[in-house]
């Protein structure tokens, strides 16, 4: 039996289908970010050959070498930083990324809403969340999270469509989306990133709008 990433790619497809039904979710209604990141571009270009468009990277150096020449190659991309933002890099991020999902502080904000108004570019926002309130792991405290979202809006003029998290590797993470999408209500956005190769399944029933999935589509990295 073939098992090539355009294989995995199917099948992935055909969970969160399967997954949308049991939730009695309709079909189509979460998406699938297709996590490329230490991929190069040859191993990527058949996943896009087989229609993917939606894809996230960790790094914006990376990203930036080699997303444009796969962008030139093939229409309708759409790029997702879904590693942390360093200030520095918030230039080529604003440039190059069409989602940036780890807005988490305010210095990050108001460097990516002067950039905005600089290169007259709006790639849509979404706040990282800790979630699982651990030290080591980049995103807003969740005690923070509603208010920091109401201060992007309010102070940086930023419109966050909504919210991200990584639940803490070996725990079940069901309650952790659970209180995602109860952060998301209070915050007032719609959409959640949420679920990744070990457990995008079990996001779906608890709202995710887009799941992460890297190496279940591309293979173990090296």
């Amino acid at each position: 039996m073939s098992d090539t990433a355009v294989d995995r790619l199917r099948d992935i497809r055909a969970r969160i289908r399967a997954a949308e039904g049991d939730a009695d979710r309709p079909a189509g209604s979460v998406e699938l970010v297709a996590v490329s990141k230490t991929f190069d571009a040859h191993e990527i270009r058949p996943v896009l050959e087989a229609g993917q468009r939606i894809f996230g990277e960790n790094r914006v150096q990376e990203a930036a070498g080699k997303w444009p020449e796969l962008r030139a190659e093939f229409a309708g991309v759409e790029l997702h930083l879904i590693g942390p933002l360093q200030s520095n890099k918030t230039a080529e991020a604003v440039a190059l990324f069409d989602v940036i999902e780890t807005v988490d502080r305010d210095k990050i904000a108001r460097e990516i809403a002067k950039e905005m108004a600089r290169q007259n570019r709006r790639p849509r926002l979404y706040v990282q969340v800790d979630i699982g309130e651990e030290a080591q792991k980049a995103g807003i405290p969740l005690r923070e999270a509603a208010a920091f979202v109401a201060r992007c809006r309010e102070e940086h003029g930023l419109a966050i469509e909504g919210l991200m998290c990584i639940p803490p590797v070996g725990e079940h993470p069901g309650p952790y989306f659970a209180l995602l999408g109860k952060i998301a209500g209070e915050a007032g956005v719609e959409k959640l990133s949420m679920g990744m190769s070990g457990d995008f399944e079990r996001a779906i029933p608890f709202g995710a709008t887009s799941v992460r999935v890297g190496s279940a589509i591309f293979g173990s990295r090296g």
